[in-house]
């Protein structure tokens, strides 16, 4: 039997919002407990409205979350900025209490909650390696053993006797995520870390969460990154004003939640004048997505084809102008990325009010939600507006049972419609 390592039970933080309240002395605390006999009731009405008032600045961080996470699960959590998912991961640490529920941790713990959160700018890589490591829970024997390995996942042989006051804010979070990321806990708490540095490093990091969840060790890992979330998780709680929303599998949880955040179901969408994503050289009008000579409709047969249309205003002319579309899945996988650069020209001359259209095979999606963002640009000098997740569409089979469109049967976010098959014998 898997053995639950994580418990939270009825988890809840209260936090009081607004200016602390500054110290006092004694003598100030001895003469107002002096006056405190002499007052009249009007102080004490007074008192009674402060604290009323105080009672008006509680916030809950979080709200009765439960949940629980198996020994060797990667679970991730979810949910907007002040969802409550940094509070829960401190709480789980140990750095903060919680004001009402329990939680009960199996395993040794290791926080990776700020990345770089104790190095000293004064102290060299090397020493930063140590004082890192004790801060984290690592005793100076581990730290000796894990040191060249530590040293070369951060690739900085080089500079590692270089005080860090010296690194760059790249060398800087290599360093720190490469000491943390070589703790070896049972439980290890993750919070947006693989948020910073270049491309290059957030790809090593993901590599080096994905050797972590292949050890078996348990992992919460939180992030705005729905494509690792996707990879990295085998359960996904979303968190919504520090409460439990949904939890499941991470396709499901994700799907929902970005179907709450973004306009789902919407095939059709218009800005009035003053909201018009744009200048006056082009600003977005609006954008459909329908099947050829049929209204707007947000179900698309996957055995048809479908258009786009983009409707913008322009004001005055601008030369090479473009408009593009971008198709993406709820993980944040980019399914294609398409730019009317054919008619740019034609488009820069014309003035006044124009509607592009861009027509896709059928067959060339699988099944499925995708989100859209439309965008215009004038390539390789500025982008004019970008609106991003402006509209969601289902691709859908509506005859499974005909065999030759089967949903269930292709993988992957390009239908395989597109394959030419030949029988050469």
């Amino acid at each position: 039997m898997i053995e639950t390592v994580i418990k939270v039970e009825n988890l809840s933080k209260q936090y009081r919002i607004g200016a602390r309240e500054g110290y006092r002395t004694f003598r100030e605390t001895l003469v107002d407990a002096m006056k405190a006999p002499f007052r009249g009731l009007s102080t004490v009405f007074n008192r009674q409205s402060a604290i009323a008032n105080r009672q008006s600045e509680l916030i809950w961080a979080l709200k009765d979350v439960s949940f629980e996470v198996k020994q060797g699960e990667v679970v991730g959590i979810i949910g907007r900025n002040g969802a409550g998912k940094s509070t829960l991961l401190k709480i789980l640490s140990r750095i903060t209490e919680p004001t009402e529920g329990r939680v009960e941790l199996r395993g040794r713990v290791g926080s990776l909650l700020e990345v770089g959160t104790g190095f000293h700018p004064e102290l060299t890589g090397h020493e930063n390696i140590y004082l890192y490591g004790a801060i984290l829970g690592m005793d100076r024997w581990e730290v000796t053993r894990k040191f060249d390995e530590i040293v070369a996942f951060a690739e900085l042989a080089k500079f590692i006797d270089t005080p860090v006051k010296k690194y760059s804010s790249g060398m800087y979070m290599r360093l720190a995520f490469a000491v943390a990321a070589h703790l070896e806990p049972e439980i290890l708490l993750v919070d947006e870390v693989l948020a910073v540095g270049d491309a290059e490093f957030q790809k090593k990091c993901l590599g080096k969460m994905g050797d972590v969840a292949r050890g078996g060790r348990t992992v919460l890992f939180v992030s705005h990154n729905m494509g690792a979330v996707a990879r990295l998780c085998e359960y996904c709680v979303l968190l919504e004003g520090g409460q439990v929303e949904k939890k499941g599998r991470p396709d499901e949880v994700i799907e929902f939640y970005m179907r709450k955040d973004m306009a789902f179901d919407e095939a059709e969408r218009s800005w009035d004048f003053n909201e018009r994503p744009g200048d006056e050289s082009c600003r977005l009008v609006g954008v459909r997505i329908c099947q050829p000579s049929e209204k707007p409709n947000a179900s698309i047969d996957i055995a048809r084809p479908f258009e786009i249309e983009i409707e913008t205003e322009s004001d005055k002319s601008e030369m090479d102008l473009a408009i593009s579309i971008q198709i993406f899945t709820p993980d944040g996988r980019i399914a294609l990325h398409t730019a009317d650069l054919t008619n740019s020209e034609t488009i820069a001359r014309r003035t006044g009010r124009r509607v592009s259209l861009c027509e896709f095979p059928p067959q060339l999606l699988n099944t499925g939600t995708y989100f859209l963002s439309v965008g215009a640009d004038v390539p390789n000098k500025r982008i004019i507006f970008l609106a991003e997740s402006i509209l969601s569409f289902n691709v859908q089979n509506p005859s499974p049972e005909l065999g030759k469109y089967a949903s269930t049967a292709w993988r992957g976010v390009i239908g395989p419609g597109l394959a030419r098959w030949h029988l050469r014998i």
